[in-house]
């Protein structure tokens, strides 16, 4: 998992497998010497073999090579099947800098979860046969801890949706909603809602400080 020492920024990525599972541990920042401290409920958990077994996919059967990416680059998790969709899409993601992964199944996309912290997830209706509802995707992202969940922006694409409806995508548990005939626009609507809940979030945060809870 990745952790940012709060002193001077410096991100740390740290093998989930060094950490024990339901205690806090506390490292030293390499940079600052600071005190860097992770709670259980911070570490992504990845999905089960159980929930593979729910959602009738074989655990493991992602066997693409694992890429490395330079620190700080921002992955978006693309999960459509319309090529024309996934250009559009992919054209908004590399004007905001970041880096598209592209599975072709759900199988595929859930070893890539176990693999990777996404910044961005797009789930359109009906990729690999799944409708949102119930899509192994949304569960997993759904069954998250709050301080995990809150760190993954999950755009939904469907055509029943009105693009940017704030209503239907907290229904969805969603960040936002996106139909695809507004694709061409995806950029500055992307824009718009990232910043929004950047700036929800920062008042959030500053509003845990506050009370002692961050």
């Amino acid at each position: 998992m990745d952790v940012t020492c709060k002193s001077c920024g410096t991100t740390l990525n740290i093998p989930d497998e060094k950490l024990p599972p339901s205690q806090a541990v506390s490292v030293t920042c390499p940079k600052c010497k600071g005190k860097i401290r992770i709670e259980p409920s911070d570490r992504r958990l990845a999905p089960s073999k159980e929930e593979f077994k729910e959602a009738g996919l074989e655990y493991g059967d992602d066997t693409s090579p694992l890429e490395f990416f330079e620190e700080g680059t921002g992955l978006a998790l693309v999960l459509d099947g319309n090529e024309a969709n996934v250009m559009e899409i992919n054209s908004a993601l590399e004007g905001l800098s970041y880096k598209a992964i592209l599975p072709t199944s759900i199988n595929e996309a859930m070893g890539k979860l176990r693999l990777y912290h996404f910044d961005l997830i797009f789930l359109s209706d009906g990729f690999d046969g799944q409708d949102l509802e119930r899509s192994p995707v949304t569960n997993y992202l759904n069954h998250l801890s709050m301080s995990v969940r809150r760190k993954i922006f999950l755009v939904l694409l469907s055509e029943k949706f009105k693009t940017m409806d704030n209503m239907m995508a907290f229904g969805k548990s969603a960040n936002l909603v996106v139909n695809p005939d507004d694709l061409s626009s995806l950029s500055l609507v992307l824009k718009k809602a990232l910043s929004d809940t950047e700036k929800f979030y920062k008042v959030f945060m500053d509003t845990l400080k506050e009370v002692g809870k961050e």
